[in-house]
């Protein structure tokens, strides 16, 4: 006889984590982009950004930014809805805390608003679009 057919119950069981795993895998997207802060200053600073989508949480998108960036030294997380990223790819979105526009052809700008201040960031749209693709996809999969 064969392993599955003497035990049956782990040959399923293993399947079902398999499963469990693989659904796992696309219900999240993590992208880590350099992107750049706008400021008055002459030169512009590069900064890593983690651009992230769970499939639990369709509508929206999060974009995290490192610790070293906010005055309590922790990861700055904005989370605003997928439509308001992918509109603002192609006209100037945006009324409240989150506004986003494009700037050129492969330029897009997030402009952030908190008590602390505004802070203007720009991503190449290709990173952007790239993103948003594979939060299409995840959904997709999920439905």
């Amino acid at each position: 006889m064969s392993a599955t057919a003497e035990n049956p119950p782990a040959a399923a069981a293993a399947t079902a984590v398999a499963t469990a795993v693989a659904a796992t895998a696309v219900a999240s997207v993590e992208d880590r982009v350099t992107a750049r802060v706008i400021s008055d200053d002459p030169l512009f600073r590069k900064i890593p950004v983690a651009l992230r989508f769970a499939a639990a949480e369709p509508l929206a998108v999060r974009i995290v930014f490192p610790a070293g960036l906010s005055p309590e030294g922790t990861d700055n997380e904005w989370v605003f809805p997928r439509a308001l990223l992918e509109a603002g790819l192609q006209a100037p979105t945006g009324t409240g805390d989150v506004r986003v526009w494009p700037c050129g052809r492969v330029q897009a700008v997030v402009e952030f608003h908190s008590p602390e201040g505004v802070a203007v960031i720009q991503f190449d749209i290709a990173a952007l679009r790239r993103f948003l693709r594979r939060t299409n996809a995840a959904v997709t999969r999920q439905a």
